[in-house]
């Protein structure tokens, strides 16, 4: 299985979940507010993974990896930061409405 396939389920999920809120308030702010953090993450991403890699900590087998890379980092690496800026800010969004306005509760 490659790395990429792995990472699809995490795409997906980031993809609903983030369309879901569409209609929350603040929605192109957070879009906003996510992009910058995904951009940071890369950064950091890119970076970190580098001098880890470059360090010897880990490798990949290059048979899992799509062969495309950021210096030493597969760009497989840089798709859960892409994922986390996007989808924690969403499923706090929906957290928020949901508090905000509690399901009625319904006598018997």
């Amino acid at each position: 299985m490659t790395y990429a396939l792995i990472v699809l389920p995490f795409a997906l999920v980031t993809a609903v979940v983030t369309l879901a809120t569409v209609r929350l308030p603040r929605f192109g702010r957070r879009m906003a507010a996510s992009g910058l953090a995904a951009a940071a993450l890369c950064v950091l991403t890119a970076v970190f993974d580098n001098v880890m890699i470059a360090a010897g900590l880990f490798s990949y087998p290059d048979e899992h990896l799509s062969g495309l890379r950021v210096g030493l980092a597969p760009l497989e690496d840089f798709s859960y930061p892409l994922c986390a800026a996007f989808l924690v800010p969403a499923v706090w969004a929906m957290f928020q409405a949901r508090a905000a306005h509690p399901p009625r509760e319904t006598s018997a």
